[in-house]
């Protein structure tokens, strides 16, 4: 497990720090009958989301005051004059899984320096993981470097989703593309974290990610992940991926025209 002290770029030690202390205080606080309340429709927060939040908070502020930070449970806060640097984190993706005991779930974490994001970290503390990268520098996993499948047909392939958080309708564009998906891919798996989707992706133990409705928190860190593994992130119609969207198309690359062809077929592209 890489450690801060092993990394050369301080803000990506600063990004490991974080989610491995995120992952040990999800890890200590599992099963222990926390607070859990709605938030909107179909989505929930625990005590443990915010705990973990207002400890990452306070300890960017002391360490980086200038940079500004937009994470999912608190309002966004930014430094009087703005800022060049802004961290995107996901205190618990998969919180429902985490309420329900469901060994399934990170902590998430991005730097944007000028509109670019240029470092991610991604923990699960369940397998004790740790997805890293830096922007042109590659991805590892545990300091061993990732690399996207060679999976090279849609019909072997294993491809991750998600639904709609908060929909009060039925989406059927969204329906018949998971039907499409259904007849012609290996496998198709609704695990509950697009961020460690994002990162199955990028290690091989997916071929194909797709989701709509993402938050920037949800996705910053697994997007440069998967790019920086060799892997391709669109929008779902095929044009340029912008975490700010709410939709991702990840795949190795190698499916990824098949993937869009069935967005053509389900009318999303």
């Amino acid at each position: 497990m890489l450690t801060r002290d092993e990394i050369a770029n301080p803000f990506l030690a600063a990004a490991i720090e974080a989610v491995l202390t995120a992952g040990d205080i999800q890890l200590a606080r599992l099963g222990t009958g926390f607070r859990v309340d709605p938030k909107g429709r179909g989505d929930i927060v625990t005590e443990v989301d915010l705990e973990v939040e207002r400890l990452f908070r306070a300890t960017m502020a002391q360490r980086f005051p200038d940079h500004s930070v937009l994470a999912e449970e608190l309002v966004e806060t930014r430094p009087v004059g703005g800022a060049t640097h802004r961290w995107l984190f996901d205190p618990i993706d998969g919180t429902v899984n985490y309420a329900r005991g469901l060994p399934f779930f990170c902590a998430s974490l991005a730097l944007e320096v000028d509109g670019e994001i240029e470092v991610a970290a991604v923990y699960d503390p369940c397998r004790r993981e740790l997805f890293t990268s830096e922007r042109n520098r590659g991805a590892w996993l545990n300091a061993q470097p990732l690399h996207v499948s060679t999976v090279d047909r849609l019909e072997d392939a294993a491809l991750g989703t998600g639904f709609p958080h908060g929909a009060g309708v039925r989406v059927p564009a969204m329906e018949n593309l998971l039907a499409e998906y259904a007849v012609r891919a290996r496998a198709i798996r609704r695990l509950g974290s697009a961020a460690l989707d994002l990162c199955y992706v990028a290690c091989g133990r997916m071929d194909g990610f797709w989701d709509c409705n993402l938050k920037p928190w949800d996705t910053a860190a697994g997007a440069l992940i998967v790019r920086e593994a060799g892997g391709t992130v669109t929008a779902l119609d095929g044009g340029p991926f912008s975490y700010e969207s709410g939709d991702a198309l990840a795949s190795n690359g190698r499916v990824h025209a098949e993937m869009l062809s069935v967005m053509r077929a389900a009318r999303i592209a």
